[in-house]
């Protein structure tokens, strides 16, 4: 048996173990993990350090090398996470949905809805080394053991953060197999994970396009796609329009290399030739490069200095992950549903809007984006697991079964019937 398949067994075995782990037993590892991981920052960041001169002499681009950089602050916050991680409300056991059936010889069966762990995920990722805490966390306490395959770009941090974990799963008497790191780097043995569905039971890919449609279609698993965030922006004719501007270029430039944001602003015509100037101005102090239709270009004229330019046909629907966003003016708010329905990808749509009332331009918006998390008057930057409660994130699901949106513990749980009787007969 390969060492893949040998680590999925072993997962699978651990899985059993978690299932049953009690949540005071779950959290006590996970504050320990806390706990040790702020001991061994400067361990972390030595090893964050290797990857990152590896990787930058390796040619590795820009967005990956931010999103593969791990900062004194980045890791007191992993710290916190799993110190929020470990205060949520465990989802193993809870009780749904409850009945009471008669049956046809006069007794009663009790029927139970109740959450229970999927079993064993596996997660493939790139670049971002605090995922190897953050979804081992998540899987932990919702009772899954997991395996974790992060690219080979961020090996040393991934190694240093797992070994971390594992010593502290040893010192608390869990299975070490409750977290498995699979450090093979072949595109064959990835092949090969993908095929092990008696032992795995879901896949997450996380990372760019090639990755995720490598895995999509490989995968004899079931799996849930983190795709790209071609995250819109609709400023509507009914928009506080000094407010909109701060939200565009801070959607953009908080953190460009992240998938939630803002790829794209739509303008209502309405109000684009007074908008229009002042965003890309706005966005021109910012140092973000506007790529617009010719009607922008033309709106704006000087007022983007030298970083407006005219849009190619694929600056629509395209995930720049860095300082340049395209602008495009619509006809209202079905101009708008009309351009992300053709060239979104279901993460994250915002309306910046007054017109909130019954029947207004907020709730048309609402109504007609289908998209796994859609805001009114707030950043794309917002779809977060963090931001929206969950303590923090395995991914933003694009895929609508099993999961939509971010994926925090419920979504790392199932739901299975519990049923008592008295002994019917059927």
């Amino acid at each position: 048996m390969s060492a893949v398949a040998l680590a999925a067994r072993g997962a699978r075995a651990a899985s059993r173990t978690l299932a049953t782990l009690s949540t005071a037993a779950k959290n006590g590892v996970l504050l320990e993990l806390a706990a040790r991981i702020e001991a061994g920052t400067l361990g972390v960041l030595a090893a964050n350090a290797a990857d990152l001169a590896t990787a930058a002499a390796g040619g590795l681009s820009s967005p990956k090398l931010q999103r593969l950089a791990l900062s004194a602050a980045d890791v007191g916050q992993l710290s916190e996470r799993l110190r929020v991680i470990a205060a949520l409300p465990d989802p193993v056991g809870v009780v749904t949905r409850e009945s009471v059936v008669p049956t046809a010889d006069g007794g009663l069966l009790r029927v139970r809805r109740v959450r229970a762990p999927l079993g064993v995920v596996a997660m493939i990722y790139e670049a971002r080394p605090a995922v190897t805490i953050d979804a081992m966390a998540l899987c932990f306490k919702a009772g899954n053991a997991c395996i974790l395959k992060g690219g080979k770009e961020a090996d040393a941090t991934n190694r240093a953060l797992a070994a971390i974990a594992r010593a502290v799963l040893s010192d608390r008497g869990v299975p070490e197999a409750a977290m498995t790191q699979v450090t093979a780097s072949s595109r064959d043995d990835l092949r090969e994970l993908l095929t092990l569905k008696d032992d795995i039971d879901l896949v997450i890919p996380r990372g760019g396009r090639e990755l995720i449609e490598f895995v999509c279609a490989h995968s004899l698993i079931p799996t849930v796609q983190h795709f790209q965030g071609v995250c819109h922006i609709y400023v509507d004719g009914a928009a506080d329009l000094e407010r909109a501007v701060e939200v565009c270029v801070t959607a953009k430039t908080s953190a460009p290399a992240t998938c939630n944001a803002a790829e794209c602003i739509l303008v209502d015509r309405a109000v684009a030739v007074e908008f229009v100037p002042v965003l890309a101005a706005a966005y021109a102090r910012a140092g973000v490069e506007v790529r617009g239709t010719e009607e922008v270009v033309s709106l704006a004229g000087g007022a983007g200095g030298g970083r407006i330019k005219l849009a190619a046909a694929d600056d629509f629907g395209r995930e720049f992950l860095d300082l340049i966003v395209a602008v495009r003016v619509v006809d209202g708010v079905e101009g708008a549903v009309a351009h992300i329905g053709e060239f979104g990808s279901n993460h994250t749509e915002a309306i910046l809007t007054r017109d909130t009332g019954p029947g207004g331009a907020a709730e048309r918006f609402v109504g007609a984006v289908q998209s796994s998390c859609v805001l009114v008057n707030a950043s794309t930057r917002f779809n977060d697991g963090f931001q929206l409660g969950l303590g923090a994130e395995i991914g933003i699901s694009t895929s609508r079964v099993h999961a939509y949106g971010p994926m925090g513990l419920e979504e790392l749980t199932t739901q299975r019937w519990v049923v008592e009787g008295s002994g019917q007969v059927r």
